[in-house]
């Protein structure tokens, strides 16, 4: 695929925005909270691109 995937836009994003929920204020002892922009970046990299979960690159990507 020529140009890869490169994340929502700020436009794009707006789109999905309000299907969320509000981020917790405050979590306890519990799994940290990943923005939901970068779990939908990450599901859209994955239908894209078709890789496998284990091959979808770490670290601070779309965050």
């Amino acid at each position: 695929m020529a140009g890869g995937f490169e994340g929502l836009s700020n436009l794009e994003w707006s789109l999905f925005e309000d299907i969320f929920p509000k981020p917790p204020e405050k979590r306890e002892r519990e799994m940290p909270h990943f923005s939901f922009r970068y779990v939908l970046n990450t599901l859209m990299y994955i239908l894209i691109t078709g890789c496998r979960w284990c091959d979808v690159r770490k670290g601070e990507i779309w965050a």
